[in-house]
Formats: C-alpha cells, structure tokens, sequence
C-alpha cells in the first residue's frame, strides 16, 4: 500500500485542478486547466480540461500506481445521468492512462471534506456559482440555491459580474457617465473605456460583447468588482455587499439557528 497514490480533482466553471498524492499525504504532482464544468463548457470540452489537468499531475508518476480517483464537480448528478457526458469523462481518465476507478461527487461535499474533519456541519461555496449545504454524517443533507447562472447562483462571480454589466448599461440608459466600475467594465468588454457619441451605441457594444460569448465568461468580470470595492468606489461596495447578503440567505435556510458546528467556506470568491 506505501506505492498506492490517489488522484483528487476540483472541477469549476472557472478552472480544473488536479492532484496526485500518496496515502501517506506527499504530494506527488499537481496539474491545473481551464472550466470543465460539462454544464457551462459542454462535456468533450470539460473532458479535454480534465485531461489537461490530470496530465500535468500525473507527469512524475507511474498511472499503473494509482488505484482510485475522486473528481468534485458542480452539477455531479447532471454528469452522472448523462451517459455522453459520463462516456467523455471516462475516455478522459483513460486516456491519462489510468485504468481505477473514480467516484463523482458535488462540490460542495469535497469542498466541506477539505475544511473540516466534522462529520457535521456547513459549506457555502461561492465561485463561478454558488451554493450552500448542510452536511448530515458526510453526505449532503440539505442544500439551498447552486440552481446554474440562469435560475440562481445568488452572490457568485457569475451575479457580481452580471450585476456590474447591468449597473453600466443603467447607467448608459440614463444618459450618466459610468463611474470608476462602470469605466472598468467597459475597457474589460470592448477594450476602451471611451463612450460613443450616442450612447445607445456604447450599450448596443456592451451587449454585443456579453452575447457573443458563453454567459458563464460574466464570472471573470468579478475581480474587477472585488477590486474596485477594495478602493471604496460605492457602486461595486454596494454589490460586494448584496452578493453577501445573497450567500448569507442561502446559508440560513438549510443551516438550524443556534447551530455550533463549522462552517465550510470554499470557492475563489470567498476564499
């Protein structure tokens, strides 16, 4: 059993990482691609992130030693009724030449195992999405919100960079100038913060530029809100604080009152 190692991923809209580690706990190799979640990118593209990935953990180390594998993933039960989506992640794992098995599970369990060794408790997961989930003996018990970027995913980097968009076209709509997040947000979608001389121009632009692309890409706006709220600029401070709002809802209805046991945050946006 000391050569056994075991293969864990974190599979997100935003990126995919992989490690390869001993049942000891030394880590072997870690490897780390783009969004493979089979939701948002479609399951032929997440299964080429997940082989990127498990590729670059797996540089150093003999497949034949692996004998299990564990891929968290946002939407697992999606995954696991779709059998062309299970049949791309299959052909993924064997092409890194691994020949175990693994298990598919949601993403808010792996996220809490990773936090806690409590058999009971809470996770809140804001990232490209967001979810929350009580945790009842290591299995998900309840769980509120995590509905995808078109139904839900209240406070996630998906609904803060949304928000920002809709904040700036308001403000077109109005005839204002964008303020300093407003400015920000548009240099990042046509490249220049300059408006039109018709302002209905600049808005049709700002539109133009969301569409043409996956919607789940609106999560990459969130840093621009995270930083200009670093800098006191209210309109991103005012959507930091109603994306927290969002989470902290989520959270109260699975999580009893007076509950004492831990809370799990994960995601890039929170951690």
């Amino acid at each position: 059993m000391s050569d056994t190692v075991v293969v864990g991923l974190d599979v997100g809209g935003t990126s995919t990482r992989a490690l390869a580690v001993t049942l000891a706990g030394e880590r072997l190799g870690t490897g780390r691609a783009g969004g493979g979640n089979p939701t948002s990118h479609g399951a032929q593209r997440a299964a080429a992130e997940l082989l990127t990935a498990l590729r670059a953990a797996l540089s150093g180390v003999d497949p034949a030693r692996v004998r299990a594998g564990t891929i968290g993933l946002a939407g697992a039960g999606r995954l696991l009724a779709d059998p062309a989506g299970r049949a791309a992640f299959d052909g993924a794992w064997r092409d890194a030449g691994l020949r175990c098995p693994y298990a598919v599970h949601g993403d808010a369990l792996v996220a809490y195992a990773s936090g806690t060794p409590s058999a009971h408790g809470t996770v809140l997961i804001a990232g490209t999405g967001a979810i929350a989930a009580q945790v009842r003996n290591l299995r998900l018990d309840r769980v509120a919100d995590g509905h995808g970027w078109l139904l839900g995913d209240a406070g996630s980097g998906f609904w803060l960079g949304r928000e920002a968009v809709r904040r700036l076209l308001a403000d077109l709509d109005a005839g204002h100038a964008p303020g300093p997040l407003g400015r920000r947000v548009l240099a990042e979608l046509l490249g220049v913060d300059r408006l039109a001389d018709r302002l209905r121009d600049t808005v049709d632009a700002v539109v133009q530029a969301v569409t043409r692309r996956p919607p789940v890409e609106l999560s990459q706006l969130a840093p621009l809100v995270v930083a200009a709220a670093d800098e006191a600029e209210p309109v991103a401070a005012g959507l930091i604080g109603a994306a927290a709002g969002h989470l902290a809802d989520s959270a109260a209805r699975i999580r009893p009152a007076g509950a004492v046991d831990p809370v799990v945050l994960g995601g890039g946006l929170l951690t």
